[in-house]
């Protein structure tokens, strides 16, 4: 592997390395979310951002389903982003050795 590839690599690794951090991020805030809803007073009112406006929600538990299956489906793309993180790391070490 050349210098050119190296340096692919790792831009390729950064730019993992930020999906994951972002994907992350929305994670949290989702659980966060679930959290939040599942201890809401049912007498209470909630609301869902739908572009720049607020919305009532007549229907929690299609809400609640939403955000867990959002969830989920974050979660399974961070597996697969950390596992292309630790391929691209053990392909970065690899390479940098043989360059030594």
């Amino acid at each position: 592997m050349d210098q050119q590839q190296l340096q692919s690599l790792v831009q390729e690794l950064q730019m993992v390395r930020g999906q994951i951090q972002s994907l992350t991020s929305q994670f949290n805030e989702i659980s966060l979310t679930i959290e939040a809803l599942n201890q809401q007073s049912p007498e209470k009112s909630v609301y869902r951002a739908l572009g720049g406006v607020l919305l009532e929600v007549d229907d929690r538990v299609s809400l609640s389903d939403d955000l867990l299956a959002s969830k989920e489906t974050i979660e399974s793309h961070l597996q697969s982003l950390n596992a292309r993180e630790s391929e691209l790391i053990s392909t970065y070490n690899e390479a940098s050795e043989s360059l030594e």
